[in-house]
């Protein structure tokens, strides 16, 4: 085996090497986009939810009645 085909080998070998580990930082971005796309959803529905007028029904101290035993 000559130098250069050393040389080549070890270029093939790195090469590789990266691919294998670009897929796999790939597929962890692809993950975690995925979760944190999850987690925008679940914060726009609690959002709205907490906007609705459902949940406008707190009335100001000042208007409520005072407790029974006043």
């Amino acid at each position: 085996m000559t130098h250069h085909d050393t040389r080549f080998e070890d270029i093939e070998t790195k090469i590789s090497f990266q691919e294998h580990l670009l897929e796999n930082l790939n597929e962890a971005l692809t993950s975690q986009q995925r979760q944190l796309d999850d987690l925008k959803r679940q914060m726009t529905k609690m959002t709205q939810m907490l906007e609705s007028p459902q949940n406008q029904q707190i009335s100001n101290p000042d208007e409520e009645a005072p407790p029974p035993h006043y």
